[in-house]
């Protein structure tokens, strides 16, 4: 057990995602939902809130460290909203999330400012990911990832936001570059290198 960390999320994708860079350290990842550990209530404004109150519930349940990551979509010309919101901006109210709705509700505010050009529509994808430990002490790792948004959305690669979403420095978005290359470009990475870096 000494070399297992629990991913405070449920989500399945994102479970293997961190499995995979953590593997080289010889660490194994283990979820949440592998402890049947109910999800805590995600009540901060800031991405470092969230991010801590799901990585200290589960490492207090469970006396493992635990890893959470609370990432979304910031636009500069919107003061940086959906920001923490970003999944919250995509609920359709019976349970599911619309991320089309989403993007569209993004595009509709930004033409509203009339922002045209690219450097109106400047954004960012920001992942905060919190090491925490069962005796409280955590670390943060904020990666982010430049760019700016395009309207209509194009590929079908990604999920999200990607679809709209062009990183700085290139003509695709996310979601019509191979996941290896946007993995390596991607606002997780960025905030990975700085973990291994710093802890491992």
């Amino acid at each position: 057990e000494g070399r297992t960390i629990v991913v405070a999320s449920h989500n399945r994708g994102k479970l293997e995602e961190i499995g995979a860079l953590i593997a080289p350290f010889g660490l194994s990842a283990k979820s949440a939902a592998d402890y049947n550990l109910p999800e805590p209530e995600e009540t901060g404004t800031e991405f470092e809130q969230n991010a801590y109150i799901k990585a200290f519930a589960a490492a207090a349940a469970t006396g493992l460290p635990a890893l959470s990551d609370d990432s979304g979509l910031c636009v500069d010309a919107l003061g940086g909203a959906p920001g923490v919101y970003t999944a919250d901006w995509a609920e359709t109210g019976n349970g599911d999330r619309d991320f089309m709705m989403a993007m569209r509700t993004v595009e509709e505010k930004l033409q509203a400012l009339g922002a045209a050009e690219p450097d109106q529509r400047r954004a960012a994808f920001v992942a905060t990911l919190c090491l925490a430990f069962p005796d409280g002490h955590c670390d943060f790792f904020r990666g982010e990832a430049p760019g700016h948004l395009i309207w209509p959305p194009r590929g079908d690669l990604g999920f999200g936001y990607d679809p709209v979403f062009v990183p700085a420095g290139k003509l695709l978005t996310f979601a019509q570059i191979d996941p290896a290359e946007k993995h390596a470009i991607s606002h997780r990475a960025d905030a990975f290198r700085q973990l291994v870096a710093a802890v491992l």
